[in-house]
Formats: structure tokens, sequence, C-alpha cells
């Protein structure tokens, strides 16, 4: 039987001084990564979220001792954790020096943590064979993003709680959680406070979390006293101080900042492999002037360009987004079903937990589908069931 994971130490690849889709290069770049199981067996890779780290924001849905799970099992996959630019752990403002370190760390895209992740998958750990790719919110746009840029790599896409591109709605509330940041001018100091001030803008933070607030959880959750119920806190200012506040200023501003810009940009037809003529991106992948500073389709191009990306997907699709989720509803994922085609399934999560039901793991009956769902989607070959 072997070891549910030999080496819980995180890992870094280097990448050197690394492309971006801007044409910026990000120097003497790396992501940090954990695997679990051997890597004889077949991939199932497992990016992280919008402020989770490897292990915090991940480790829920891999099978331990602990807490056994049938779908993401160390032993029969290798399971590989790559982590976010900006969340801390791969390159991110709060972990560069120099004149591209901090506020100046240039801007990346789901293109540019896919490509690098795919370099750490073939260069690094020599993966040459099909993979699945699972997420859950920005590893779900990480997920719809490998299978559109490489899609003869993946066999499964399994993104819960997430989109394949930006939405009007969702670029208006992540525009809410920037400037909770960006206005606390005295603690942010145009994001070097930690130069000027020695500590993280913490006014800003702590209304990053009361934005956040409103949007994770659904207003069922809110009404059923889920808060007390699930994590014992009573009253909705010990929720917003104990459970958001304490989330939001444990994070670096910098950081928020980054991985919400990559997010808000997060749109797989930005690519010069399904672009044409909308403009989104120039030969040589380059992320065009007009795919900066835009959320969702502005032109009859950009639908087009945005359903021949999610033609392009060659393997299966299963889409799994919450009926109460408030900024990644099930209409846009039936949106995305349609335009994938016969290869896509759309399975919804039934949960008062909003965005919440697709993780990090609070909600045990909504671990529980998602667990049993992806086992049942038969990730491999027949030579490797995941039923078996």
């Amino acid at each position: 039987m072997a070891p549910f994971a030999d080496d819980r130490t995180i890992k870094y690849y280097q990448l050197g001084d690394f492309e971006l889709q801007s044409g910026e290069i990000l120097p003497s770049a790396y992501i940090a990564y954990l695997t679990y199981g051997s890597p004889t067996n077949p991939c199932i890779l497992y990016p992280t979220w919008y402020s989770g780290t490897i292990v915090a924001g991940n480790e829920w849905l891999i099978s331990t001792p602990e807490h056994p799970r049938r779908a993401l099992d160390p032993e029969r996959y290798f399971i590989v954790v790559p982590a976010l630019f900006g969340n801390g752990e791969s390159t991110s403002p709060s972990n560069t020096t120099g004149p591209k370190g901090g506020v100046n760390m240039p801007k990346t895209t789901f293109y540019d943590n896919v490509k690098a992740q795919h370099q750490l998958l073939t260069q690094g750990l020599g993966i040459t064979d099909q993979i699945a790719v699972l997420g859950w919110s920005m590893g779900a746009g990480q997920a719809f993003q490998w299978a559109s840029q490489y899609p003869d790599m993946v066999k499964l896409a399994v993104p819960f709680c997430g989109s394949a591109r930006t939405s009007f709605h969702n670029w208006v509330f992540l525009e809410a959680v920037k400037g909770a940041i960006l206005a606390d001018t005295e603690g942010y100091c145009g994001g070097r406070y930690m130069e000027e001030k020695g500590q993280q803008p913490i006014v800003g933070l702590k209304t990053l979390g009361r934005v956040y607030a409103g949007w994770g959880f659904s207003q069922t959750f809110y009404r059923e006293k889920g808060f007390e119920k699930y994590y014992g806190i009573e009253g909705l200012e010990r929720v917003m101080v104990e459970f958001w506040e304490k989330w939001s200023t444990s994070k670096d501003a910098n950081n928020m900042l980054h991985m919400l810009w990559t997010w808000q940009h997060g749109d797989i037809s930005a690519q010069p492999l399904y672009a044409g003529q909308s403009g989104l991106a120039e030969a040589g992948h380059r992320l065009s002037h007009r795919g900066l500073g835009r959320p969702g389709a502005g032109s009859q191009q950009d639908e087009d360009a945005f359903q021949r990306a999610l033609k392009g997907i060659q393997g299966k699709v299963l889409i799994m987004p919450c009926d109460n989720d408030l900024y990644f509803p099930p209409e846009d994922s039936q949106i995305e079903k349609d335009y994938i085609g016969d290869n896509a399934e759309l399975k919804v999560i039934k949960s008062i937990w909003g965005h919440w039901a697709g993780g990090p793991g609070d909600s045990k009956e909504d671990v529980k589908f998602l667990d049993d769902s992806i086992y049942v989607s038969n990730m491999f070959t027949k030579e490797k069931p995941i039923d078996a």
C-alpha cells in the first residue's frame, strides 16, 4: 500500500526569466507545488484558487488516512497541486524583490499560469501523457484554460464553481473587492506599505473581508444561520470579525490584487488559437491592448471567439456550478456546456452554501457530492478506471 505522501515538503520549479502573455518578463520566476502519490500513476492536476495555498487550500479533496476520498486518491493517481502566481508561494509580489517586485510585479493571466504549469509537468516532472485537471473558483478557471490551451493533453476537466470567462457581473463584484484595498490610501501607500509602514493595510484588508461576506455564501445560508450551525459563530458582527476579517487580514494586499487582476482577465478566448477577428490576442500569444481591462463579450466577434475556444476542447468536461453561487451561476455554466457540445456534462450542486459549496471543504455533504461526481466521471482509460 503506497503511503499518502512520502514528502510533504513544498517544492519549487524554476522557470527562469519567464515571458508572459503581455510580453513582459517575470525574472527568476518559479512555481511552488506539492505532489501526492507515485509519478508512475496517471496525473491529476489540481491548481489553487483565489488566496488559497497548496495545503490549506486544496488538501481537503485529496484522500488521506483521516479523510478518505474516492476520487483524488494518491494510491491510484499522481496528484500535482501547483500554486497560482501571486498566492504567496509561487512567484508573488510579496516574495519578489527588485524593480519588478512588490506592487511592480508584472501582471499574470490564466494563460501564463497554465503555460508555466505545462512546463512544470512536461519538463520538470516528465509527464507527457493525458491528464485530468480540476479546480474550484480560480482553479476552475485554470481547468477551463488547460482544456482549451492544451486540448491534446487534457482528457478530463472538472471545473466547479468557476467559469471559462469572467462575466460582467463577476467583474463588478471584483471591482468592489479591489476598491476596498485601494480606498485605504493611508494604509496602502500606493502598494509600498511594507517599505513605508512595515505592515499590511489593515483597514483595507478588513473592508475586503466585509465586501466578500455578502458573496461567498448564499442568502439562504445566512437566513438559516449557517455560521452559527456550522462554525459556532453567533451574530453577524462576530461573523464579520471572526470569519471574514480573520481570513482577509491574514493575506498580503498586493498578492490579493495581483490574483484579482488574473481573475478579472480570465477568458479562454483571449489566446491566438481562438481569438480570430476579436482582436483579443495577437500573433505570438500576446494579450492585446484590447484584451486588457475588458470583461465578458464586448462584441459578437468576442462571443464567436469564446465559442471557438470552448468548442476547441477535446476532452470530457464535467461542469459543476452551485445553484446558489452568487457570482458563478448555473446559467453561465449552461452556456459553456452548450458551446462545448456533447463532450460536456452539467451537474449542478444543490446547496445553500453558495460559492463555498465548491470548497474549501467545510460543507461535508458538498464534499461528498463532488467526490462522488468526480469518481464516476471515469478520468482515464479502461486500464486505469476511476471506479475500479
